[in-house]
């Protein structure tokens, strides 16, 4: 009986894994052609994210966040958590700058904390 209870709570988390990674895909790939029509390139990030009790989908949120490093910034669409659901390619800083102006010009809200990203 143990190994039944076992196998069902396995499997009801893997419905759950799947269900939050298929809401996630959908909003990062919303954020993707956000960042896409700033950029000209986007790439898709994060889907979900480890929640309290298991496995959660991105945020609904689109805010704009950057990172620089030496002569090269790459922008992001996160959610309020800081994970990113999209990503810019490297570009210089000055673009970037000009770009992220423009990107909270048109209402996107900035994330100012750290960034999770695969990069």
């Amino acid at each position: 009986m143990q190994m039944l209870i076992l196998a069902v709570a396995k499997f009801a988390a893997g419905l759950q894994y799947h269900k939050a990674a298929h809401i996630g895909q959908e909003r990062a790939r919303k954020a993707q052609m956000k960042l896409f029509d700033y950029t000209g390139f986007a790439m898709l990030t994060y889907t979900i994210k480890q929640g309290k009790t298991g496995f959660d989908p991105v945020g609904e949120e689109d805010m704009a966040g950057k990172i620089t490093k030496e002569n090269e910034a790459m922008l992001f669409i996160c959610d309020n958590d800081g994970y990113a659901k999209a990503q810019s390619r490297p570009m210089p800083i000055e673009k970037g700058e000009e770009i992220f102006k423009k990107m909270l010009a048109h209402g996107i809200s900035e994330f100012s904390g750290k960034i999770r990203t695969v990069s």
